[in-house]
Order: C-alpha cells, then structure tokens, then sequence
C-alpha cells in the first residue's frame, strides 16, 4: 500500500510543472467527486450537504464541504501551498550570444538550490493569456518535452566551482534555448503552439522551468523515493486524498491550498491574503448564519498547516537538533518553533496527537537547532487574517528546494490516514476544555 500510494502521488506531481497545473488537476480531482465551482464575482448558493471549491488566480484553491448538523458550526481546515522553487521567465525572453545560441532570460523564484538545475533536461510550462472573440481567457501551456538546459561552466575554466562557489542568476543559470539556427520570437511561437492559438493572440504570460527528470522509488528496500516538487506537492496531494476520503456532519471541512508560500505569501492568493477569511465568511453567509456564529466556529475551528520538514542528513546529522529530530519512514512531522515560524502550541499539538493515534499513525516533533535559524511556512501567515488553532505539520524529506527532492515511501500514505481521521472526527470546545465525541 505504500509504495503504491507513493506511485500515485507522483503521478499527481509529474500532472503539475507549475502552481496553475497544481490547482487545475485538484480542481479536476474534486470535480470527479462531485465538488461544485464557485466564483469569487458571482453569488454563491449553499446549502447543508454541498460540496464546493473556489479558486483564485488560478493558483490558489479552497474546498470545503459543509455538514447537515450545523448547530454546533466548526472549520476543520487542512492548508498546504502549490507552489515551488524555479525560474520564471521574463517577458521579453530571448537573448542572443554571438550569433550562435539563443538563451531565455529568466529569473529565480524562491530559494532554490541552484546546482541542482545545471546539467539536466527542462522544460517550459504555465499561463498564457489568451483573446478570443472579445474575450481574454486564461489558457495553461506544457510544451512537455526536453526543451532546455542550463550547462555547466567546465571545471577547466572554473577551477574553484567545488570550493563554494557564488552561482549568479543573471549569468550561470540561464538556460539554453537554441542554436544559430533559432532566432528571436520563436520561444513565443512555441509557446502560442503549445497554447493552441496563433501568436498574436497571446497578451500575456506566467512561465516558469521544470524538471523533466522521472520520479524514482529507490534504496536497498526500495523505501526512498525522489521527485521534482514534494515541498509541498507531497503534502497537498495527501491532504487532498483525506479530504476526500473523510467526512463527518459536524461543521465545515475545508482544504486549501496557497500560491507563493515560496515567496512570503504576501500575494492576493497567497496564506496571507484575506482568500481564506473571504471564503469562510461566505460560507456562513451563504448558510444564512448571524455573524456571532462565524467568530464562534473560527474559536472552535482547527488548521492543518502541512508543509515539508527537513530529515536528518546522513552526510550533516550535526545540522539538526540533539533531540528534536525527524527521519523519513518515521512518521508525520510535528513542527514547532519558539518564535513562531511554527504556530503549534500545547493545544494544537496535543489535538493533533489524539488524531494520529486514532488514525494508527506514528507522530515525529521538530525544532531547529537554536543557533540556526530556520524558514517559515503558511499556519502563522494565514492566522493573522483567521485567527484560529493551528499545528504545523509536514513529512520528512532530504533536499529541501532541490530541483529533485527525496522523501520516504511510507510517508504519504501516514498524512492520508491523519488527514482523512482529521475530517472524520467530531471534536469540540467548551468552557476551556476540548471533547471529542
């Protein structure tokens, strides 16, 4: 089961080059289960027992389906982000060199590794948009095969390349596009082809690069597997799965999934914009509740803040803390931090706890070592609009913002049981105290 839970999570990852291509197949996964879309512009009609998601720039997506026992009102909120380290390309892409060779001009998105893009196979994928009668219309483009690559300066004129060597975006990590024969405007012919429309048609664009690189199931017991995007495609894929696997009539369940985590989620669709408070107040709008019910359900509501950790390195163990230390195969991660980057507390941990216990699902805790600083994710983000419970959760990886990345087999089947147990369970507060029924 969980080499083939692992299989089909990749399956997701290789459907989704870029944050669009993320939120479309969930979309499309939802829609296979009977979800409804809703539109941010238009009026939204609700009712007990429906099943609804809503996007925004096409990045950005939230589900929920809402109970038939609506007394006691809650959220049960599973968030995860689409997007991940890349480059994305800029609008007037095309460089040339000499006369021989026809470069892309980009840019870097996120904190990624940057050696970890030379050398390999890359393609081009994202948004363009489109005007057809009258009309603009968002359009999602994979030109889907080896289009690009970003070479290596040989070590013969790059002598100190093994000794840290400083890579510069501008310089060292623009891909090559094509030789003498190209010539400038071709990239965005390919890309109207790919679009399916003629070029004078495309107005606008979102590209980005991605690994063409096939996932692997590898190690001696084939317990490790490795593939473009797990931070934090692992996670939005298993929270997907148990939301659609879970269900119970108290409340609303809810999964959402943010754009530009990678970036500071300070974006209109990102964990720090008001799309999460938008959405939940239309909830209760739409189901026709006072507004004294909305601040009562966010008090006895719970996030899941799932983004990736990081497993101890067998080559740098000393890079983690003594004690607080995490492996892949373990169990879902547990994540806290002193300052707040992390915003478990003894509340949500201990919640969190009962739920892997009832769900027979082992349970890891993290915290950085305490002279090093960590990174953030989206759970304290999104509470400055929605203030709530929250635990930052994750699963164990190595080569965190790599261009490929490593996790283990077992894991994405543990965050499936968690999440599913999560949305199935009924549990609620009363006079300081948490009961679950």
């Amino acid at each position: 089961m969980y080499q083939k839970t692992a299989r089909e999570m990749t399956a997701f990852v290789k459907e989704c080059p870029t944050a669009f291509h993320a939120v479309d197949s969930i979309a499309k996964e939802l829609e296979r289960n009977g979800y409804q879309r809703l539109w941010e512009e238009e009026l939204w009609q609700i009712a007990p027992g429906g099943s609804y998601y809503v996007t925004r720039n096409d990045s950005s997506i939230i589900a929920f389906a809402v109970g038939t026992k609506l007394s006691d009102s809650y959220f049960r909120i599973a968030a995860s982000h689409s997007d991940f380290p890349t480059f994305k390309i800029k609008e007037n892409a095309e460089l040339a060199v000499k006369d021989q060779y026809l470069q892309l001009n980009t840019e870097g998105y996120g904190g990624m590794i940057c050696s970890t893009w030379f050398d390999r196979p890359l393609s081009v994928a994202g948004r363009v948009i489109v005007k057809q009668e009258g009309r603009f219309s968002p359009k999602l483009v994979d030109v889907g095969r080896d289009l690009v690559m970003i070479p290596s300066l040989a070590i013969h004129m790059n002598r100190s390349v093994n000794d840290g060597y400083a890579f510069n975006k501008q310089i060292d990590l623009l891909p090559l596009f094509g030789g003498k024969e190209s010539r400038k405007g071709d990239f965005k012919k390919l890309i109207a082809e790919a679009a399916g429309v003629p070029q004078e048609a495309v107005y606008g664009s979102d590209l980005y690069l991605y690994n063409r690189q096939e996932p692997s199931v590898w190690g001696a017991q084939e317990e490790f597997i490795s593939a473009q995007h797990l931070d934090d495609l692992q996670c939005a894929y298993a929270s997907l799965q148990g939301f659609l696997e879970g269900r119970q009539e108290n409340g609303v369940n809810v999964y959402a999934c943010f754009d530009n985590e990678e970036v500071g989620s300070g974006t209109k669709q990102g964990a720090g914009s008001t799309f999460l408070y938008d959405t939940l107040r239309r909830i209760h709008l739409g189901l026709g509740k006072p507004e004294e019910d909305y601040y009562r359900a966010v008090a006895g509501s719970l996030m899941l803040s799932a983004d990736n950790a990081h497993a101890v390195h067998p080559n740098h163990p000393e890079k983690t803390d003594a004690g607080n230390c995490v492996y892949m195969n373990e169990g879902i991660v547990i994540k806290s931090h002193a300052g707040q980057k992390y915003t478990s507390d003894a509340v949500s941990i201990a919640l969190f706890q009962e739920i892997c216990r009832q769900a027979g699902v082992p349970v890891q805790f993290f915290a950085n070592r305490s002279d090093e600083a960590g990174g953030s994710t989206l759970g304290n983000i999104s509470s400055a609009k929605v203030s709530l419970n929250a635990v930052d959760i994750g699963l164990p990886q190595l080569a965190m913002h790599s261009a490929y990345e490593t996790a283990g087999i077992k894991d994405t089947w543990y965050m499936i049981q968690a999440v599913k147990q999560f949305y199935s369970m009924h549990f609620y507060h009363k006079n300081g105290e948490i009961f679950f029924a």
